[in-house]
């Protein structure tokens, strides 16, 4: 499938190596790359991940899973979060973001521009967007406003560095924090899509990320899966242990948050909160959820996730090693 610009804004405005387990039983001169992670700080593939677990999504639940997980956060904390198109009807609320960051030393909020015009675009239309949308109640760093600094890809599919925002490498220690939902291009967004797009620059790393070179042509596919994996490996090797990754199944539509007021009413009920240090493993938990739901409700989004090879993000992430594809779940409730 073929996608240009134009048609990648009217969007937003395979199954993979491994099978499904049990939804409750079962990362130029530029580099920014000297505090990669070595290769012994890594789970085994073969082991087992613990992947937090708790029905209830409010902020005292999310305070308490985040506990589980943040042995390893210190210093000054970048909260990745996606903040919305503007009235943007599915995105996490301040409400439930507000008293978690408020726990949370020394943090901010992290969000990047857009390749696509529109509202996020620019620094300055971006603001006016975050003031909107109820984000006030903390800075907010938009870290490419100031430009972008590569980051280098080991043994990437397709991707030797990617341009992030530049104010990335201010943070210590990144928490991943994801309204889990449908993509328009990726399938699905969860923690790998929030930081492989969510961190690149607008202008720069998005359309590295896109396979945008000289043509007006968005890859598509396990392709695109494939380079979401590169860019989400160059972030997760720089922060090491450093990072966290909580996957928020609330108002499950089929679309992102990029496609604001446009995006489909949501038809499955909330699930919950995924919690864990393995980004492979709380993704594919998530997947694993809304596949083993009990009733009809998930079809629409299992459909949108197959039909874009979505579930190729995740066999790619076990192919780079960046998590294990099995877990264990236990809940906090």
């Amino acid at each position: 499938m073929k996608l240009t610009r134009r048609n990648f804004v009217k969007l937003a405005g395979i199954a993979g190596l491994f099978g499904l387990t049990g939804a409750i039983a079962g990362c130029s001169d530029k580099s920014a790359g000297t505090k990669n992670i070595a290769e012994a700080d890594k789970l085994p593939i073969n082991e087992k991940a613990t992947v937090y677990f708790t029905k209830h999504i409010d902020a005292e639940h999310l305070i308490a899973i985040y506990q589980k997980i943040n042995a390893n956060i210190v210093g000054k904390v970048g909260i990745k979060i996606h903040t919305g198109e503007p009235h943007g009807p599915n995105i996490l609320q301040p409400d439930l973001v507000q008293p978690f960051q408020a726990q949370v030393p020394n943090s901010a909020i992290i969000e990047t521009n857009t390749l696509y015009s529109g509202p996020r675009s620019t620094t300055e239309r971006h603001r006016k967007v975050l003031k909107t949308n109820g984000w006030t109640f903390c800075p907010v760093d938009i870290l490419d406003e100031e430009g972008d600094v590569n980051f280098p890809v080991s043994k990437g599919f397709h991707l030797k560095e990617v341009a992030m925002g530049s104010h990335l490498t201010n943070y210590d220690s990144l928490i991943v924090l994801t309204h889990f939902k449908g993509h328009s291009m990726g399938g699905f967004g969860g923690s790998l899509k929030n930081i492989a797009i969510g961190c690149a620059s607008g202008k720069v790393g998005k359309a590295q990320v896109h396979g945008l070179k000289d043509k007006d042509e968005w890859i598509m596919g396990e392709l695109l899966m494939e380079y979401l994996a590169d860019s989400g490996k160059a972030i997760c090797d720089h922060f090491g242990k450093q990072i966290v990754y909580i996957n928020v199944l609330q108002r499950l539509s089929v679309d992102c948050d990029c496609a604001g007021t446009g995006a489909a009413a949501p038809v499955m009920p909330d699930l919950g909160i995924l919690a864990s240090t393995d980004i492979l493993a709380v993704d594919k938990a998530a997947v694993d959820m809304i596949y083993n739901f009990p009733d009809d409700s998930k079809n629409d989004l299992i459909t949108r996730i197959e039909s874009r090879n979505g579930l190729r993000q995740l066999s790619a992430m076990a192919e780079h090693e960046m998590g294990t594809p099995n877990y264990e779940i236990i809940s906090i409730d």
